[in-house]
């Protein structure tokens, strides 16, 4: 899949939706980059998708911890919140060397953050609001990636 995909959901529970679509692009794992600006639906994208690989618990932004993460049947996912990251090279004491595989899901929302010291994006997510109150989330690959 190297298209660049665009959705518009209207609803939360829409955007929720739209995690067991990405649950097919994002079923071998990757890097996520996901942009927009606060309150936009990036974390309510994520629960969608742990919902869609069938994650039942709570899902919480991890803006103040920096990352959660989440075991569902032996697929690691680990959702990345930087935000409150002072310096990109913080992102060192979180020991993502450890957590990323090659068939490991990470999700990183405020990317730009930790530049330089993240692993490269497969896939960047951007969503924005529209002047009627739906979203614009448009799936993007990246050059030499977007295969999972």
């Amino acid at each position: 899949m190297s298209e660049v995909m665009h959705y518009q959901p209207a609803t939360e529970a829409e955007t929720m939706a739209l995690g067991e679509f990405l649950r097919s692009v994002f079923a071998d794992g990757g890097v996520v980059y996901l942009t927009g600006d606060l309150g936009v639906g990036k974390t309510t994208l994520v629960r969608g998708l742990l919902r869609a690989f069938g994650y039942q618990g709570r899902v919480k932004s991890p803006t103040f911890g920096l990352i959660e993460s989440y075991d569902i049947d032996g697929f690691d996912v680990h959702h990345l919140d930087l935000y409150r990251l002072g310096h990109g090279e913080e992102i060192l004491y979180l020991g993502l060397e450890d957590l990323v595989t090659d068939d490991s899901l990470l999700l990183v929302e405020w990317a730009e953050k930790g530049a330089g010291w993240l692993p490269e994006a497969d896939w960047v997510i951007e969503i924005a609001d529209l002047p009627d109150q739906s979203r614009s989330v448009r799936l993007i690959p990246q050059p030499g990636h977007g295969s999972g």
